[in-house]
């Protein structure tokens, strides 16, 4: 929501109004590093495991996960917390497949 202090978004509606205030603000540019906006998130999952909250993080990337290593240990380490992951690749860059190597749809997702 742009708010480091406290970046909560309240239902889909402030989902959808962080992103709308972030488009005007955010210029996207490499490298393209997801493990420590993973790892973050993760952090303030861990504090919440009696069921009150659910953290949905939302990437959106213009290019190639360039720490794809850490991401996916990172992406481990948060599987049995109360989050979500959601990564949606726009604008020109060549997606050929290696931001899916994340999906853990052909089983758990190794390191």
């Amino acid at each position: 929501n742009g708010d480091a202090s406290n970046p909560a978004c309240h239902g889909i509606a402030g989902v959808l109004e962080a992103y709308q205030r972030s488009l005007r603000r955010v210029q996207l540019y490499g490298p393209t590093n997801f493990a420590p906006v993973v790892n973050h998130v993760a952090r303030s999952a861990a504090t919440v495991l009696d069921g009150s909250q659910y953290f949905v993080l939302l990437i959106i990337t213009d290019g190639v996960i360039s720490d794809m290593a850490q991401t996916k240990e990172a992406i481990v380490n948060a599987a049995k917390l109360p989050m979500s992951i959601i990564i949606v690749g726009v604008g020109q860059a060549e997606f050929d497949g290696k931001i899916w190597g994340l999906g853990g749809t052909r089983g758990r997702l190794g390191g």
